[in-house]
């Protein structure tokens, strides 16, 4: 990968693709399969951590057998997932600006597969890291730090874009900054309070106003107005 201006890092489900409702439903099948019951609401706060951690969170107890049962449930309703509007059309500004892409997911590689097809980037972004990429799962900033290694970046110059309170978290960590979207369905008054330098709507808003957010100067463009952040 050629020496970029900056380097972005995108979380994927819920800040790319429409799917952390769908992870939670999975999560609740393969919970209830188990015998076990945890209540939705609680399940979809913890959509983006580890599945270990997610588990010990709700269970008290991390389990394989309940983990893989979730993959079988969400393999049957991955097809329902669609890209954010202008998710696709963000990333390809940004490498078109000189700015570094990748994609720093806790998803397992063959699910990335999917949604990378079904986003249609993958000629745009120039590297994309997994959940078997790393040991330990968000919130542990490893898929983080891994990343902006693998994509030549620094602390400086390195921002990741996501949608929960566990990416900030694991951004904070790796002493990166974390541009936030409210689509994964935490607040922005959460994300705010989370550490995250800035919140959007969702990837449209952050797309429509990046000549003034965080990335702006990076862009090698001239600013239309004064930096702001959105929501």
């Amino acid at each position: 990968m050629a020496q970029r201006a900056a380097l972005i890092l995108f979380d994927v489900d819920g800040t790319l693709v429409d799917s952390n409702y769908l992870h939670t439903i999975a999560w609740s099948r393969a919970i209830r399969a188990a015998g076990e019951w945890a209540p939705m609401n609680a399940i979809h706060r913890l959509i983006g951590m580890g599945s270990d951690s997610l588990l010990q969170t709700l269970l008290g107890r991390d389990d394989e057998s309940i983990a893989a049962r979730w993959k079988i449930e969400y393999d049957d309703l991955i097809a329902e997932v669609r890209p954010f509007p202008g998710g696709a059309e963000l990333v390809t500004e940004l490498s078109k600006a000189g700015i570094g892409v990748g994609l720093a997911t806790s998803a397992p590689a063959e699910h990335l597969e999917q949604l990378i097809e079904l986003l249609g980037i993958a000629d745009v972004i120039d590297f994309a890291t997994n959940a078997d990429d790393v040991s330990t799962a968000k919130p542990d900033p490893e898929i983080f730090i891994t990343s902006m290694h693998r994509g030549h970046g620094d602390e400086h110059t390195t921002f990741v874009v996501g949608d929960s309170t566990w990416d900030i978290e694991a951004a904070k960590a790796a002493q990166l900054q974390c541009i936030a979207v409210e689509s994964g369905g935490f607040s922005e008054a959460e994300l705010r309070d989370a550490g995250a330098i800035a919140v959007y709507r969702d990837v449209s808003a952050l797309r429509d106003d990046l000549d003034a957010s965080p990335v702006a100067p990076f862009l090698g463009r001239p600013p239309v107005r004064e930096a702001r952040d959105s929501s």
